[in-house]
């Protein structure tokens, strides 16, 4: 599909549009007023829901390796699991993480 440049322009323009209307509706409109505690309760765990959502697929369906999903790929992520789990920081499980599946290569980027 091949769009001229005044149409992608217009699309990057409405989408502007809506990510603003969103944002405001849940900011503008609702920033003066107290969140309920129930929803305050669920935003709790937006993070927790958010950031398996962004790593799963990269562990499942990784897109530059080239036999697909490698032992490297299942064991920096049952680790870093493990990590995050026991020590109830998820900073310790990502730094774990990075350093497991980026630290064989390491030596080649020195």
């Amino acid at each position: 599909m091949s769009y001229t440049q005044s149409e992608i322009w217009l699309i990057i323009g409405l989408m502007a549009i809506g990510t603003f209307a969103i944002r405001f509706s849940f900011l503008g409109l609702i920033g003066t007023r107290r969140i309920p505690s129930l929803i305050e309760r669920m935003l709790r765990f937006t993070p927790v829901a958010v950031l398996p959502g962004m790593i799963a697929p990269l562990v499942l369906w990784p897109t530059d390796a080239i036999n697909g999903v490698t032992m490297l790929h299942i064991a920096a992520a049952i680790i870093t699991f493990s990590t995050a789990y026991a020590t109830k920081k998820v900073t310790w499980g990502i730094a774990i993480g990075i350093a497991l599946f980026f630290g064989p290569n390491l030596v080649e980027l020195l």
